[in-house]
């Protein structure tokens, strides 16, 4: 019995592995069709065809591939010269700036749509940043001067306005001692160098609460700006992530390739549906953010090859931008079979 849930957990997290996919691909792909761009091919998934249907009406094939590790939107002129009047690359520098930016706009944007739909649920409950009680146990809680009633409004130079981004900014900057602006009885006061306790991870400490902040009661408002903030949290510990891999606080072995993510999502379809939903919407926003970045073969170089069109006034060869793209596809497989052996190294052992 625990073999078969194991199996359906591990259906779901690829079922929304490939959701996410889709929802990325399906903002590349209606971007393309609002503009009228010729697409080849819509695909779901790597390598070889699983399944494929040709429109007769639109002459796009809509396959579905066997490893789901991503997808793609094949369209004429996107990396070669044609003479279709439809073309990738005869389209306006500003439409084609959509059309790449749209699979991770769709991301962000289904990801703050899920936030208001799981914060709108029974199931999650609002913090807000007022300390309800204070842990015992922690000697150097006592020299924090931290006071029930206190209002945390800033940790570090960092502003919080809920829970959600006040716990994370305390894991995030709190491995170390950390100020804290609170307001007490209206008067804003600045606690210097707070030491928190600390947990460790892969090796990397984090920050951990000693306190228990009120919860507030539900209502349109807060509903709507938890959720809003709660994103800007998400995509902003997206963003940490990924500068404190560059500067050396996160190592290679913090990242986390299909088998991973996979595992993580089967986790927490087991821990409940508000567990699985949140890890989704971190997901999808991390797939939004990455493919923004300007790294060769992902959309973000795909951005900044226009952007530099717009300002010279001229696109660059198309011939150069294929060798960097090609090398940076090829660089990224390298680097995701590492990964995904790493995973599968971590997995059975």
């Amino acid at each position: 019995m625990e073999i078969l849930k194991t199996v359906l957990y591990i259906i779901v997290a690829i079922f929304i592995f490939g959701l996410l996919i889709l929802i990325h691909e399906l903002g590349h792909y209606l971007a393309a069709r609002i503009f009228k761009v010729t697409i080849k091919e819509f695909s779901i998934g790597m390598g070889p065809r699983l399944i494929s249907y040709t429109s007769k009406k639109t002459n796009i094939a809509y396959s579905l591939r066997i490893f789901p590790i991503g997808g793609f939107v094949s369209m004429v002129g996107e990396d070669e010269d044609t003479e279709d009047p439809n073309a990738l690359n005869k389209k306006k520098p500003w439409k084609r700036l959509i059309i790449m930016a749209a699979g991770a706009v769709m991301n962000i944007s289904v990801g703050v749509i899920a936030m208001l739909i799981l914060v709108a649920s029974p199931a999650m409950r609002i913090g807000g940043t007022t300390v309800a009680e204070i842990d015992e146990g922690y000697e150097q809680i006592q020299s924090s001067e931290l006071l029930v009633g206190d209002r945390i409004i800033k940790v570090g130079k960092t502003r919080v306005h809920y829970y959600q981004e006040l716990s994370y900014e305390i894991m995030n900057q709190g491995y170390e001692p950390t100020d804290l602006t609170v307001v007490r009885n209206g008067e804003t006061i600045t606690l210097k160098s707070v030491v928190f306790p600390t947990i460790e991870d892969s090796g990397v400490k984090f920050g951990d609460l000693f306190f228990k902040v009120r919860a507030l009661e539900k209502n349109f408002g807060n509903v709507v700006s938890y959720s809003l903030y709660s994103s800007f949290s998400t995509i902003k510990m997206i963003w940490d992530s990924l500068i404190s891999l560059i500067t050396g606080r996160f190592g290679l072995s913090s990242l986390s390739g299909p088998v991973g993510v996979t595992k993580t999502v089967a986790e927490s379809a087991r821990a409940g549906v508000a567990s699985l939903v949140y890890v989704s919407i971190f997901i999808t926003m991390n797939l939004g953010v990455f493919n923004l970045l300007p790294i060769p073969s992902l959309d973000g170089s795909r951005i900044l090859f226009v952007l530099i069109e717009m300002v010279r006034g001229k696109p660059i060869n198309p011939k150069y931008e294929g060798y960097v793209h090609f090398v940076g596809i090829i660089l990224l497989f390298i680097l995701m079979i590492a990964i995904t052996f790493k995973d599968i190294i971590k997995l059975i052992a």
